[in-house]
Formats: C-alpha cells, sequence, structure tokens
C-alpha cells in the first residue's frame, strides 16, 4: 500500500499540468475541430459517443479527462508501448496540438457512461467484487477501489474502469504484467493476481453503471 501512495503522488505530480490546461477555457475553434475528429476518425474504433461496440477498443465515455488526456500525450511522445498503441494510437495521435487532445478528453468525459453488461456468470462477478473492494491479502494485492474508487468512476488521475470492456482490461493487465505498459504499480498488481483473478475482476467491472 506504501508504494501505491508513493507511485500515485508521482503519478499526480507528472499529471498536474495536463489537470492546469483541462481547466483552461476551451477555444470554441478547437473544441468544434476536436469534436469532428471524434466523430469522424475516433469513432470509428471507439465509437461516436465513445461507447465502442468492439471489446477490443477501450470504452471513453465518461473517462477522466486528465488522464485522458495523460494517455494521449503518453502516444503522441511514444511513451505508451502496448502493442495497439503501437499500431493504432502513434500515428493517430503523432499531428494532434495540445489544446486538441485537452478538447477530445473534455468532450469524451462528457458523454454518458455506457450501460453495464450482464452477460456474466453471477460467482465470478462476485470474487471480482470482492478482489477490486479488498485486494488479496495472500498474494500483497491492495484493494483496486484505493486507486480508482469504490464505484470505479477513478480518483482524481486514475482512470475510470466502470462499463469497460472486460475484454480490454485483460488485455491492459497482460501489457501491464509484461511492462509493454511501464506502470510500476500495475506491473506489481498484474504480476500478482491469476488468470481467473484478473477475468472475475474484468467481468465485475463490466457490470459496473
Amino acid at each position: 500500500m506504501r508504494n501505491v501512495i508513493i507511485l500515485g503522488a508521482g503519478l499526480l505530480m507528472t499529471l498536474g499540468a495536463a489537470s492546469a490546461r483541462a481547466d483552461e477555457a476551451a477555444d470554441p475553434t478547437v473544441t468544434a475541430h476536436a469534436e469532428r475528429l471524434a466523430v469522424g476518425t475516433c469513432g470509428t474504433c471507439h465509437g461516436v459517443r465513445g461507447i465502442s461496440q468492439q471489446p477490443k477498443y477501450p470504452r471513453l465515455a465518461g473517462q477522466n479527462p486528465t488522464y485522458l488526456a495523460a494517455q494521449l500525450r503518453a502516444f503522441r511522445g511514444q511513451q505508451r508501448g502496448d502493442p495497439d498503441a503501437i499500431g493504432y494510437m502513434w500515428g493517430m495521435s503523432a499531428s494532434l496540438e495540445d489544446g486538441t487532445i485537452d478538447a477530445l478528453a473534455a468532450y469524451y468525459a462528457a458523454q454518458p457512461a455506457p450501460t453495464p453488461s450482464t452477460n456474466h456468470d453471477a460467482a465470478m462477478v462476485a470474487r471480482g467484487r470482492e478482489i477490486y473492494e479488498k485486494g488479496v491479502e495472500s498474494a500483497g494485492v491492495p484493494a483496486c477501489s484505493a486507486c480508482h474508487g469504490p464505484d470505479a468512476h477513478g480518483i482524481a488521475d486514475f482512470p475510470r474502469l466502470a462499463g469497460q470492456h472486460a475484454q480490454y482490461v485483460m488485455k491492459q493487465l497482460a501489457s501491464f504484467q509484461n511492462n509493454m505498459r511501464n506502470v510500476a504499480v500495475m506491473h506489481g498488481v498484474a504480476q500478482a493476481l491469476k488468470v481467473e483473478e484478473m477475468r472475475s475482476v474484468a467481468a465485475f467491472l463490466e457490470t459496473l453503471p
């Protein structure tokens, strides 16, 4: 837990500039441009309103804007190395200016959250809830809720997970596990979780509003 707090503080400091930019008044021209991008380009994979229908691609609707902006900057700077980042998002984000990134993040954050799934085994969902809320003490895994919030809507710069595709959550946990996404606290969590535990947490998250 001490590592979670230390690393979390570091993330907050790193992303503070993005948060400050997001608070500034948006240029209407930039906002309109970002919305056209969201609908005409990003919407191909992520859905027009950020609710992708393909579980390979993350749902962006209702996501924390500072987190989204930070990820877009990481894609643009080629600092996020999971396969889809390299294959898709490095190129897609290469020409995005800071104002456009912030406007895209604000657009998706303002969209209604996705409808939760009901297509998961009840026992698996219950196990996922237990891990999310309490962690796995025997493996040194802290409660996911400590950073992502009791409702999985995210806290500060930590992402919203509620309503996210279970398949996408599993894919990202695998990327954390092998350090393709180099986030130390999540590497430790993913390394300590068994595959069945990860599946349970992913299923639980997809059922949340």
